[in-house]
């Protein structure tokens, strides 16, 4: 079980009456050269504003219903942010067929609680790609015990953690880690480069990674999510929050947040998905614990390079593609931030490897 950075405190709430829809909190003292009339980007809250009406508000007693009273039967996940249920629901009174959808109810009461669903509401309300997961609605009621509640797109397969590191599950073949690799890296390149503001995820792991019924990936879990530096600015300042193992060095060490560190958690994740192993695993004995130190045993181009890799996949993969990711892998481990590759170069090499490998035809013997 990875340990969180940073713990937050919780308890169960009843149904309250109904508050008003996501606040717009002001937003964060940016340093922006001064160039006249230009203005600076606008920032998250504000390009919520015009695009919240894309979501559904739904009452408490709508979800309550969904999920029999939220009942256990119906849970598909749990976490410190609470439960998620698998329900079905109309996100209109003219829809015609309930959609299935994933249920999410925060268990984290006050502000620290609330602050959490309302940065995963206002990203969620404004980003748009495929490798994101789609959020469809939330519901918020206030009363003696607040209810923040979330509702998300069903993703059938769960998260890339079960699939890499079940025991009963059958393991993900080559192809299909390939794919899960460039489209999560594709996730990350579009919150980096692809709004007007960027975003930093801040929390990138194997479990934020869900997979669709094809087995596509979307980030998932935008409660820590933060916007990137403006202006002048190298980096955001910040109390280090995320999950022991995935965070990069600078961020843990300094509370400097940048891009780059996305980058650093891609490259932890690079490893679990070639060698199946967990970024940090107590049960293995002292060497092998940390993922990271002990791939540095296994350079991409030694001769014991397979030992990192998943026995599950039982040689069923291309050698030289796998040597490939495990370089790119470490430069996205560098120490220094600023040596890192960004994530648009991370796609690229990523789609170079599976272009030249054709997905996976030629095996290794």
């Amino acid at each position: 079980m990875m340990k969180c950075l940073s713990i937050f405190h919780s308890k169960s709430s009843p149904e309250p009456k109904e508050e008003n829809p996501p606040s717009k909190p002001k937003s964060e003292t940016r340093s922006v050269k001064s160039t006249g009339s230009i203005s600076s980007p606008r920032n998250i809250p504000e390009i919520y504003k015009e695009k919240e009406h894309t979501l559904t508000k739904f009452s408490f007693s709508d979800l309550r219903n969904a999920t029999s009273n939220f009942n256990k039967l119906l849970k598909i996940g749990e976490g410190g942010f609470g439960c998620v249920y698998k329900a079905r629901i109309r996100l209109s009174e003219t829809q015609k067929d309930p959609l299935v959808v994933a249920i999410k109810r925060l268990n984290k009461q006050g502000m620290q609680g609330h602050k959490e669903w309302q940065t995963e509401v206002q990203f969620l309300g404004v980003v748009d790609h495929p490798n994101l997961v789609k959020l469809l609605g939330y519901c918020s009621v206030d009363g003696d015990r607040m209810q923040r509640l979330l509702v998300y797109e069903y993703m059938p397969n769960k998260s890339l953690a079960v699939h890499l590191f079940s025991q009963t599950l059958p393991p993900l073949p080559w192809k299909t880690r390939l794919q899960i690799c460039l489209g999560a890296a594709e996730g990350l390149a579009y919150l980096h480069k692809g709004l007007e503001i960027q975003v930093i995820f801040r929390d990138f792991k194997t479990s934020n990674v869900l997979l669709d019924e094809k087995f596509n990936p979307k980030l998932s879990d935008f409660g820590l999510a933060r916007e990137g530096p403006q202006g002048d600015r190298s980096h955001v300042s910040t109390m280090p929050v995320g999950t022991y193992g995935y965070a990069a060095p600078e961020y843990v060490e300094t509370g400097h947040l940048k891009a780059k560190s996305d980058v650093w958690s891609f490259g932890v994740v690079l490893f679990e998905i070639l060698s199946g192993r967990q970024a940090v695993d107590r049960n293995r004995p002292k060497g092998e614990q940390k993922l990271i130190e002990w791939v540095k045993l296994f350079p991409a181009d030694s001769k014991n390079f397979r030992m990192i890799m998943d026995k599950r996949l039982n040689n069923k993969y291309c050698v030289d593609d796998a040597r490939s990711i495990a370089k790119l892998a470490v430069r996205c481990l560098y120490k220094n931030p600023d040596d890192r590759p960004t994530m648009s170069q991370v796609v690229k090499g990523l789609r170079d490897v599976i272009s030249d490998s054709q997905i996976g035809l030629v095996y290794d013997k």
